[in-house]
């Protein structure tokens, strides 16, 4: 009989014993496919109305296997633990957009479907400059319902060297900014990929359309443009520059209303613009002016308040009017739309709703008469504005 040491006997029934215990399985969080979550146009703050705000978009692409609902957005300031904005329920569904067109539910997507966050945050610099977003969601998941949260898409404030400031597009008359994000097919919810990247552009575009007193945009017919208040109007430079591109080769619709529902190319919706390259990677676009009326070509230098165009209607537009937005790039289409101001303009009123509007009602009149001139700022939707008389 083989005799072993005492210690060597007792480290052999430690092992004996734990072989021949039976394993415990480690406990762990079950693991969702859910969303990507993405940020691509790092965000800079923005002045409109007077108020500082941070605008941009969230994109959301589902690579779960069943349909997840979203339930809730939280932004939060990663340095300070704040939460800087939380949507939920009918707040949520307001911003969401869905370029898939694949549910009615906007907030049901299905396994590689996606979504657009469109975010407008009251904002300063000193609350933060890293943000996070976390977003909790529903998945049935074999016929059971789960609550799952994740956080992602971390992003740094952009914090522009210096802020750009524009000159006024026209010499007089009464204007209204007609823009506003919460329209479907507004320029802040228009994508376009068009060269291996998907940009918004018009992220912070204006159609400048002008009116009278008592809220008219036409003077007689609605069908002919010469009866639009603000058709042939100069358009002038907003501040000196290098013109980087200019088309004058595009003819109006003798219907103005036959021309809305005129479904035009991609490369033809600017109509006839002028382009001018203010430096630092950022240009302002002027869209939709009249045919024979550019009067600058690519590479002469500009002077702000020089006449370079008049207002028109060529191209996608649904009447004469001046679009006016700056981007990074020297691109209709492919590039981003870029933060800007107007140095001043007086304040009028405003209209309630695009539908008053629409139907010429009279906008109302501002109630501050004496401290409704703006400086460094963009104006409100639907603001009815007057720009300084040029020198």
């Amino acid at each position: 009989m083989l005799h072993l040491p005492k210690a060597v006997r007792h480290l052999a029934c430690a092992v004996l014993i734990c072989l021949s215990a039976p394993a415990v399985a480690q406990q762990r969080e079950p693991v969702l496919q859910s969303f990507d979550l993405q940020v691509p146009w790092r965000p800079q703050p923005i002045n409109i109305d007077g108020k500082q705000q941070l605008i941009y978009e969230l994109h959301l692409r589902s690579f779960a296997r069943e349909v997840l609902t979203l339930k809730r957005l939280r932004i939060v300031d990663r340095t300070t633990g704040a939460t800087l904005d939380d949507l939920q329920g009918a707040a949520l569904q307001a911003v969401i957009g869905r370029p898939d067109l694949v549910t009615k539910d906007p907030q049901q997507l299905p396994p590689g479907s996606q979504a657009m966050i469109y975010l407008s945050l009251p904002f300063t610099l000193k609350e933060a400059d890293t943000l996070s977003h976390i977003v909790d969601f529903d998945t049935a998941d074999s016929a059971q319902l789960r609550h799952a949260s994740i956080e992602g898409a971390r992003i740094v404030v952009n914090q522009p060297t210096r802020p750009l400031l524009l000159g006024p597009p026209f010499r007089d008359g009464m204007w209204t900014a007609i823009y506003d994000a919460s329209w479907p097919r507004g320029h802040r919810r228009v994508l376009y990929a068009v060269d291996g990247a998907v940009h918004i552009p018009g992220r912070f575009a204006i159609d400048w359309i002008k009116v009278d007193r008592k809220g008219r945009y036409v003077h007689g017919d609605a069908d002919k443009a010469k009866d639009w208040l603000g058709y042939g109007a100069d358009v002038l430079a907003v501040t000196d520059g290098v013109i980087a591109s200019a088309r004058d080769d595009m003819q109006e619709n003798p219907s103005v209303l036959a021309n809305a529902r005129n479904k035009v190319p991609l490369e033809q919706a600017s109509g006839n613009y002028v382009t001018i390259d203010l430096g630092d990677g950022r240009h302002v676009f002027y869209e939709h002016l009249k045919p024979g009326s550019v009067r600058v070509k690519p590479g002469d230098r500009v002077r702000r308040g020089q006449v370079i165009g008049q207002l028109g209607y060529t191209g996608e537009s649904t009447g004469p009017h001046l679009h006016l937005h700056v981007a990074d790039a020297n691109s209709p289409l492919n590039a981003e739309g870029v933060p800007y101001a107007f140095e001043q303009f007086h304040v009028l009123g405003a209209y309630p709703s695009i539908d008053s509007f629409g139907k010429s009602e009279p906008w109302q009149i501002s109630p501050d008469k004496d401290n409704n001139r703006q400086r460094a700022t963009l104006p409100a939707p639907l603001a009815v504005v007057e720009f300084p008389a040029m020198p």
